[in-house]
This record gives C-alpha cells, sequence and structure tokens, in this order.
C-alpha cells in the first residue's frame, strides 16, 4: 500500500480526492491536514463520507512525512509554493492550485499578481495533463494538475493543432462551468441567491486559466496563439461545457480526435455531430468531446465536457499520482458517471 497525504482536504477538491482514495485498493490516506478544521472529525466536516475510517484533521505541522510516498496539495494558489518547497525530498508531490502550471514565473506574477517563491522548484514541475505529458509524469516528483477551465478546452483542441487542421488565430472558446469551481470558501458572489435561476460571464478576457491556455497552444502550434476564451457561471454544483468555435473541415477535425484518442481510457469522442453533455460525466473521471459542421462552410463547432471536480481536479490529480507511483492510471477512477 502506498502511503497518501491530503494537505487542504476540507476543501471541494480535497473532499473529491478522498471520495476516489476510498475505492483505490493500492493507496491509503495516512494524514489530512485543514489547518482552520484541525481536531476535527472529517465525518463531521463532510457528512457524505462519514462511514470511512479517516484520520483526524490536523495542521500540517503536526504531520510526520515519513513513510510517506505522496502528497497531495489542494491548498490555495501562493500557499502551495510555501508549503511544497519545505516537504522532504523524498516525497512525491501532485499540485491541485495553479503555483506550478505556468513554466514562465514572469506569466505567473501577471496572472496571479505575486512573485513566486519557489523558482527553483518550478523548473522542475511536470505539467499535469496526462494524455499529452504521459512520461514527463511517470518519472516526476512534482506535477502541477491543470485548471478546470484549461483541461476542457485543451483536450479537444491539442490534437487539431498538432494536426494543423484548424487556423490559430480563429480559436473562440465559449465555456459554462458549474459553481464548485470557485472552491468552497464564503464568497457573497456564490450564495444561492446570487447564483440561482441566471448565468453570467465572468472574468471577461482576463481569467486565469488563459494564461494555460497561451501556454500550451502555442507550444503545440510552435507559435504565438492567443485564443478568445470567456466562461460563464452556471446555477448546478458540478460540470464544465465548452463549446469551440474554429476555422477547419468538421469531419477532418473529428477523424483526427477519434484517432488520437483511441487509445485513451478516459477520453471519449461522440459519433459526428453529437454533442455532450455535463450529466454524462458527473462525478466520473472521463472527458466526452464532440464535432459537428458550422452552418459556414469551413468552419467547426467542437464541443468538450468533463466533471470540474473530477476530471478537472481531483481525477486528474490521481491518475497523475497512478503513474508517478508505477501504478495502472486506470486504477480507482473507472467508476460509472452518476445519473440522472
Amino acid at each position: 500500500m502506498k502511503n497518501i497525504v491530503i494537505l487542504g482536504a476540507s476543501g471541494y477538491t480535497g473532499a473529491e480526492l478522498v471520495r476516489l482514495l476510498a475505492g483505490h485498493p493500492q493507496m491509503q490516506i495516512s494524514a489530512l491536514s485543514a489547518d482552520r478544521k484541525a481536531g476535527m472529525a472529517y465525518g463531521d466536516v463532510f457528512p457524505h463520507l462519514r462511514h470511512l475510517n479517516l484520520p483526524t484533521l490536523c495542521k500540517i505541522d503536526e504531520i510526520n512525512f515519513e513513510g510517506v510516498d505522496l502528497v497531495f496539495c489542494a491548498l490555495p494558489h501562493a500557499t502551495s509554493q510555501r508549503v511544497i518547497k519545505a516537504l522532504p525530498q523524498h516525497v512525491k508531490i501532485v499540485d491541485l492550485s495553479a503555483d506550478f502550471r505556468l513554466r514562465d514565473v514572469a506569466e505567473y506574477a501577471k496572472w496571479y499578481g505575486g512573485e513566486h517563491a519557489a523558482v527553483e522548484l518550478q523548473k522542475t514541475a511536470v505539467y499535469g495533463l496526462t494524455e499529452y505529458y504521459r512520461d514527463d509524469i511517470y518519472t516526476a516528483r512534482l506535477v502541477a494538475g491543470t485548471g478546470c477551465n484549461a483541461a476542457t478546452g485543451l483536450l479537444p483542441l491539442l490534437p487539431l493543432l498538432e494536426a494543423n487542421l484548424i487556423d490559430p488565430d480563429e480559436i473562440i472558446i465559449n465555456l459554462v462551468t458549474g459553481v464548485s469551481g470557485a472552491g468552497r470558501g464564503a464568497k457573497e458572489g456564490m450564495l444561492h441567491a446570487e447564483v440561482s435561476e441566471g448565468t453570467h460571464a465572468y472574468a471577461i478576457a482576463s481569467h486565469r486559466h488563459l494564461g494555460e491556455f497561451d501556454q500550451e497552444f502555442s507550444k503545440m502550434a510552435g507559435r504565438e496563439v492567443k485564443a478568445s476564451f470567456t466562461p460563464h457561471l452556471l446555477p448546478q454544483n458540478r460540470g464544465i461545457l465548452a463549446t469551440i468555435y474554429v476555422k477547419g473541415e468538421a469531419e477532418a477535425l473529428h477523424t483526427a480526435l477519434v484517432k488520437k484518442y483511441a487509445n485513451e481510457p478516459f477520453i471519449i469522442v461522440l459519433p459526428f455531430g453529437q454533442a455532450p453533455a455535463t450529466r454524462h460525466v458527473r462525478g466520473s473521471n472521463y472527458c466526452h468531446i464532440g464535432v459537428a459542421a458550422d452552418r459556414k462552410p469551413g468552419r467547426a463547432i467542437v464541443f468538450s465536457a468533463l466533471d470540474n471536480l473530477t476530471k478537472g481536479s481531483s481525477g486528474q490529480a490521481l491518475q497523475n499520482a497512478n503513474l508517478m507511483l508505477g501504478l495502472d492510471e486506470r486504477t480507482g477512477l473507472e467508476m460509472a458517471p452518476l445519473f440522472p
């Protein structure tokens, strides 16, 4: 059994990690941290997990990392880099925050408003988009999980840029996402009365995941790519759906995606003309991708749906952790989506 620690276990991604690890045959949780809830039983913080025999929540400095194989760090950005920098060298780390996603620390400062506190460690971090960095993840000590919105846009578009099938200057991503993506902290704008019975765009032309889009699209295309991206908040708990407008031949795009993801365990490309739905991936580590022809010749509409807490965050983190520990990456992740 591999010994696992979760730092920041009282948030949504922490709880999702616990839910997934509860069914993992080769990992066991040895410590759970949550500074403000230290001393509480985990089942009192998350009653839906009350049936599990879990360690009591503690402070990070109370954890003995001797014998620990891997740490999931589900702390806020800017906090993660300082904590991870102090962890023992023998421990492998999957970071769910934004702290190590951007390779250029100047880009981190631009998007997150502060200087990076672990520049040397950043140089060793591997971007955690499993389907594209699998070999690097396998040998990494530190993996930086992607942003959930970023994963939803990158998975359908990177193969098309790689095959030179779309115009890099003609990418428009409209995305809708559930409220859990904003985290569990109390925020006035996330109150039920503020978000129910309506939807709205936010972070217009300034969302922090644009940094990841710029980084990964440009790397794949071999030149600068700046996509247009607008997220919208939906009054639902989980799920992201991206509707993406591109310049390219729709059937050729579909063929390329089918070929690229034929052997990927968690990416499903739907039949041509079909669009995915968030309710069909809820609670799972699957991403569904669809392609349809636009009514304008030479243009296509690409769709992508995933659960922001699973494939967009904690599920992706566990998939990467499996690789880092020499396990089958599918272990603990092949549960079917929740429906209805």
